[in-house]
């Protein structure tokens, strides 16, 4: 009989952060357990605490170099709400969504094309030195130069909203600091007609690809969970920037809806494992161990009643008709959905190139100072929560975040288990190819694992001191 086995796959590659998954096989060759461990831990919740109010919306984009405005805008609505703003001018808010639409764009051009592309392209099981972007851009080379143009575009939209493509100052308590000039503005517009037709390109491609491999789509990690996110208040529309929340089980009816999300807390749960510097979220009322839920593209595609910009609307329509069921529990499907979002992205950016309020010299707004704030976004991945308490010094002194990757840490989870399952149990040999389909199925999450570290309690800490040489004086293990 043969010896149980542990399999790891280190570091997870094609993703934001370092993660790796390991993998028990029993003495008859079937799969254990297989698990997506966070290794990093990056302690932001603890020592924000200390720092101004208004540094923070600029401290916490170091979370991430890929999505760091939605940090940004998450903080900053936090911000405002601490310094009694409950209304932004319409310069402010515009500007802010504007900055938001450029970001969405370019991180999900960034996942699709650059991440994800070369597994739908050249096959999950394809030699390893075939599956990145420069392969992409000799076999596609159109499609490379797109993808390329698309990003750029994006992070020109960041730039002129937030000061820097990366790491901007733009968002600040009560407002912006910035508005739009015209010649900046006429700029965008000039290659808009021409975005707008790539990104309809996109969606096609995504669903070409899809609705081909239906068999592998609906056969790989997909499962029913239920699902999260911010809709639009009055009509459930989807809303990137602001909204209330709304959760729906697997078979679509409502768990909760148009929630005011400073509430988030009367019905999130997170939950603590020995295994992970991530956190388990769940759903209070239904309880850990079936509460569990999604977010991210396709989550939005599923919980919102429809989205106001037309050909992204009509996009969504035929993705969630493809499923047959209502909601589209497919995990590849996600790939479709952020092509969807990419389109409106690029609508609405339309539409606020158009608007004069982005010239506006109103910026910034002012109110009563309160005790806490509490800022919700719909970052690329899935929903974005901050919640800060500061003291009559302005410094900070309660902290906690939840990103999409935490919330989508169950999911993950048993997506790795599955793939695991079916690709592994029973194998003779275990190939380099039937690993990296477990690394697809954590890569359709788009998961950004530094934004998602956090733990509860002491973290243990070894320090070791060397000489020159190399040799070993001193060890210390402690805790804190």
């Amino acid at each position: 009989m043969a010896e149980p086995r542990l399999i790891e796959i280190s570091p997870v590659t094609r993703v934001e952060g370092h993660g790796k998954v390991t993998i028990h096989l029993d003495a008859e060759g079937q799969v254990d357990e297989a698990r997506l461990h966070i290794v990093e831990f990056r302690g932001f919740e603890r020592f924000i605490r200390g720092r101004l109010l208004w540094e923070v919306p600029v401290i916490v984009q170091r979370l991430c170099g890929i999505c760091p405005v939605s940090h940004h805008l998450a903080a900053a609505k936090a911000m405002d709400q601490i310094v009694g703003v409950d209304e932004l001018p319409p310069t402010a808010e515009k500007m802010r969504r504007l900055m938001h639409y450029g970001q969405v764009m370019q991180s999900h051009v960034l996942h699709f094309f650059h991440l994800a592309a070369p597994d739908l392209l050249f096959g999950f099981g394809a030699p390893a030195d075939r599956r990145n972007i420069f392969e992409v851009l000799r076999q596609e080379p159109e499609l490379g130069r797109r993808a390329i143009l698309m990003r750029k575009f994006g992070q020109e939209i960041i730039e002129a909203t937030a000061g820097k493509k990366v790491h901007g100052t733009g968002a600040i308590p009560g407002g912006i600091n910035r508005n739009l000039s015209l010649e900046t503005r006429d700029g965008f517009l000039a290659r808009i007609d021409e975005m707008q037709d790539w990104a309809l390109d996109a969606v096609a491609l995504a669903r070409d690809y899809t609705m081909s491999h239906a068999t592998l789509v609906d056969s790989f990690a997909a499962f029913p969970s239920s699902y999260m996110s911010l809709v639009r208040g009055g009509d459930g529309a989807l809303d990137l920037y602001h909204g209330n929340l709304r959760a729906l089980d697997a078979s679509g009816s409502t768990i909760f809806d148009q929630l005011d999300y400073t509430r988030y807390m009367d019905v999130l749960v997170e939950d603590v494992r020995p295994w992970s510097y991530m956190k388990f979220p769940y759903i209070r009322d239904i309880g850990a161990q079936t509460g569990w839920y999604r977010v991210g593209p396709l989550a939005r595609m599923n919980t919102v009643g429809f989205i106001d910009t037309p050909l992204a609307n009509a996009a969504r329509t035929e993705l969630l008709a493809g499923d047959g069921e209502g909601l589209n529990h497919a995990i590849l499907g996600n790939h479709w959905a952020r092509m969807v979002e990419v389109l409106h992205c690029v609508e609405k950016i339309r539409e606020l190139l158009h608007d004069p309020d982005l010239q506006g010299t109103d910026l910034k707004a002012t109110g009563e100072r309160r005790q806490s704030g509490i800022g919700v976004i719909e970052a690329p991945r899935g929903n974005l929560i901050h919640h800060y308490e500061v003291d009559e010094n302005d410094q900070v002194t309660y902290c906690n975040l939840i990103v999409s990757t935490t919330h989508n840490n169950e999911g993950l989870n048993r997506a790795v288990r599955d793939v695991a399952v079916k690709q592994l149990s029973g194998q003779a040999q275990i190939t380099e190819g039937m690993l990296n389909h477990i690394e697809v199925a954590i890569r359709a999450y788009d998961p950004c694992l530094s934004c998602a570290t956090h733990a509860l309690g002491q973290m243990p800490l070894q320090v070791e001191l060397y000489d020159a040489g190399g040799g070993l004086l001193d060890a210390r293990n402690t805790s804190g």
